[in-house]
């Protein structure tokens, strides 16, 4: 094992949460050594996401590929919560453990005697990790990702110029909001180390993806700019996010963020005089007369390769790209290196990626 995986080697952590964010904040720590004992829904079959399969995988698979992503390395116990012994065997766990993590609804969590307030009168130190959809902690309203997607205002500005609002592939409001959760537990545990206290952390879906608009909300709180959909495009910088077809008809990304850049891609491209256009000499004459910059390129980058293109523009510092499918994106070494692997309890192998993509040592 590397120094990272035994980074919280002796500390315990119970997860009552389920689907993405939480179940994500689990894997983090059983990553990087912790005992992670996973409690789930018995009456319910267990997390939901175990039956959230694709149409190829087997039916009769315990664990479809989803809930794998985020539940590698933990120990997992199924019991009633309803049920006076199977709860009080539940409460005991969250008593022993160093954190606790749990998406319940406040009003079930009281009932059962696990919310955050009970198990720290029981253990002072105690960290709870508790993760809401809302701002409001009483709010009980049911939401997934794309419902945050919606309410955030990612959805609004995320699609194709004159289309229809398109959400993102992947659960990010979820994993945006692991990411917080995480930072917060991190923050209670080394408090703990210098005063012997637990804490109660949270975070709610929603403050997680307005904390993440960026320069998308400062456009709008500093300037009054609404963000409208752009599809790949930058709405402060040009050519970003553009994407033009090379002569092989692959599609090639240009991501130009300096002025020294910009001068490097028209060197690239035979395109010389084009810096000391006033039309493009800046990049906010850039963003204004996209278009036009955008027809000049396409006619140039149409006549090269892609491979030839992107090697020409690398050696030049232009950041540029492909565009790749999954199978592309892991049959480089890079992404195949942060494939964890385990034996699925009905045999099959079961892959995903690390959530843990910094180094330690």
């Amino acid at each position: 094992m590397t120094p990272q995986e035994q980074f919280f080697e002796g500390l315990k952590v119970v997860e009552f949460a389920s689907v993405l964010a939480g179940p994500a904040v689990g894997m983090f720590f059983a990553e990087l050594g912790a005992e992670v004992i996973k409690i789930e829904n018995k009456t319910a079959g267990g997390d939901m996401t175990r039956g959230w399969k694709l149409p190829g995988e087997d039916p009769q698979g315990q664990e479809s590929a989803y809930f794998c992503s985020v539940n590698w390395g933990k120990k997992h116990l199924f019991l009633d919560l309803g049920d006076p012994e199977e709860r009080q065997q539940a409460l005991q766990l969250a008593l022993e453990a160093d954190v606790v993590i749990t998406n319940f609804k406040p009003s079930s969590a009281r009932r059962w005697g696990l919310d955050p307030a009970s198990l720290r009168a029981q253990n002072t130190r105690l960290i709870v990790a508790q993760l809401n959809a809302f701002a409001d902690p009483e709010d009980e309203s049911p939401a997934f990702d794309v419902v945050l997607q919606a309410e955030a205002g990612f959805l609004y500005m995320n699609g194709e110029a004159g289309g229809a609002p398109v959400k993102m592939p992947v659960a990010l409001i979820d994993l945006l909001a692991a990411h917080q959760l995480k930072e917060a537990i991190l923050l209670a545990l080394f408090r703990r180390e210098r005063s012997g206290e637990g804490a109660i952390v949270s975070t709610s879906l929603f403050e997680s993806a307005v904390a993440s608009l960026a320069n998308q909300a400062a456009n709008y709180l500093m300037a009054g700019h609404i963000p409208q959909r752009l599809g790949t495009q930058h709405p402060n910088i040009a050519p970003y996010g553009d994407v033009f077809t090379a002569a092989d008809d692959l599609p090639v990304l240009l991501a130009v963020g300096t002025e020294r850049q910009f001068r490097q891609l028209c060197r690239v491209l035979e395109l010389d005089d084009l810096p000391e256009n006033p039309d493009f000499q800046t990049n906010s004459a850039r963003v204004r007369h996209r278009e036009a910059l955008n027809a000049l390129l396409a006619l140039k980058i149409a006549r090269h390769p892609a491979g030839e293109l992107l090697h020409r523009l690398k050696t030049m510092g232009v950041p540029a790209a492909c565009i790749r499918d999954m199978k592309a994106v892991f049959d480089l070494p890079e992404a195949r290196a942060m494939v964890l692997r385990d034996t699925l309890p009905d045999g099959r192998t079961g892959q995903r990626v690390r959530t843990a993509a910094f180094h330690f040592e």
